[in-house]
């Protein structure tokens, strides 16, 4: 019996994956994107479950050896509003919509992983693969969640990747706890007494206090946190006035707080409310706040962490797999499944010339496409090969 993978070919890879670039679809409006992998999971024989959190798709598959432990590969598949400054032939038919952060290539990788498997299930146990909506912003992990992920489809552990510009394509990284900083956004809008710029005096002077929170707030983080405890507080967006000579009723403000720490998380959050209660008292105005708790931080079990580094070494080899990169303050909603099961998420590297993500210039690596689709297959194996998890996970 031949045992050698059928590997998709990068020409196949390629195709998949330039047809979702240029039909890109952002939160939970995937449905193209997630009709046509449904299509290809079903040709393959996988047990495909469309309609998770709306566009959500769960294919199951189960090993040629029989019973064994269950495991989830997951994969996001929507776009960003970005208006798309490539020229290349396969760039955005969507005006103000383009795949800037490579999920075309995720999902191109999984669906690889699922056609190589399924052609070949030489495992013991269960693989479902997971193919997400809405991870920028909106929290599609989450709801799929909500909509029974786990109770529908158990899995003991669950693994996800991301493409990483700046690593050489054929590199990866791997933490061996937190990768990825926990993100909450907030609104904030500070009315005053508007009044005639001649005559500060009758009003109450909203601009100001802003102009004064924007510096003030970020010194909750440059000298009230701890600093081997890195945080960010970004303000986003500042909108006030629209004429010379009127001093503004109202000011709106917006932004991130993102860190790693969860008790260092809720004292941001309650400084940060004691800043603008004060701010507020002494100029005399009102504020309307609107503080979310979005992502929690992205922190992967040490020990599956470890199961996935030595897979890579496998795949890539040893001295291509970086064990010591700091963590990124971006935020990844694999973390409500990471958290809700043992998980790990790497970094594979879409080359040290990509563009960053959510650039206008960015563009998946499609060299990297068959890296991704071997580290799936070869953890699939590693994991399920004599129907339990190995010891060290």
């Amino acid at each position: 019996m031949d045992n050698t993978p059928h590997w998709p070919t990068q020409d196949t890879l390629q195709a998949w994956r330039h047809d979702f670039h240029r039909h890109p679809e952002t939160a939970f409006q995937e449905h193209r994107t997630s009709a046509r992998v449904a299509q290809l999971l079903q040709s393959w024989g996988l047990q495909v479950h469309t309609g998770l959190a709306g566009t959500g798709i769960v294919a199951v598959l189960h090993g040629s050896r029989g019973a064994g432990p269950s495991i989830g590969l997951r994969a996001d598949m929507d776009a960003l509003h970005v208006h798309e400054l490539n020229t290349c032939a396969h760039k955005s038919v969507h005006e103000g919509r383009m795949h800037a952060c490579g999920h075309d290539g995720h999902t191109t990788m999984l669906l690889g992983a699922a056609q190589t498997l399924a052609a070949q299930p030489d495992f013991a146990g269960t693989v479902h693969f997971i193919f997400q909506p809405a991870e920028e912003n909106e929290g599609g992990a989450r709801a799929m969640m909500a909509d029974g992920l786990f109770e529908r489809f158990p899995m003991d552990a669950v693994y996800s990747l991301h493409n990483w510009p700046g690593l050489p394509v054929g590199s990866a990284a791997v933490h061996s706890t937190a990768v990825m900083a926990a993100f909450d956004i907030f609104d904030l809008t500070l009315t005053g007494q508007g009044c005639h710029a001649a005559m500060p005096h009758l009003g109450k002077d909203a601009l100001l206090a802003a102009c004064q929170l924007v510096t003030q707030l970020p010194a909750l983080i440059a000298r009230e946190q701890e600093v081997h405890k890195p945080a960010v507080l970004s303000i986003t967006s500042f909108h006030a006035g629209d004429t010379y000579n009127v001093m503004p009723e109202a000011i709106k403000l917006r932004g991130t707080v993102r860190c790693f720490d969860m008790a260092q998380r809720a004292r941001i959050e309650q400084r940060f409310r004691d800043a603008i209660a004060a701010t507020c008292q002494l100029h005399g105005l009102t504020a309307e706040l609107d503080y979310r708790v979005s992502y929690p931080a992205t922190i992967n079990h040490p020990v599956h962490a470890e199961v996935c580094a030595e897979v890579l070494a496998q795949v890539l080899g040893a001295d291509k797999v970086h064990l010591d990169l700091k963590p990124s303050m971006a935020s990844e909603d694999f973390s409500f499944m990471s958290q809700a099961r043992p998980g790990v998420y790497i970094w594979m590297g879409n080359g040290e010339d990509s563009a960053s993500l959510h650039n206008p210039q960015y563009d998946f690596n499609d060299q990297v496409l068959p890296w991704g689709v071997k580290y799936f297959v070869a953890l699939v194996h590693a994991l399920l090969r004599d129907g339990k998890l190995p010891a060290s996970a």
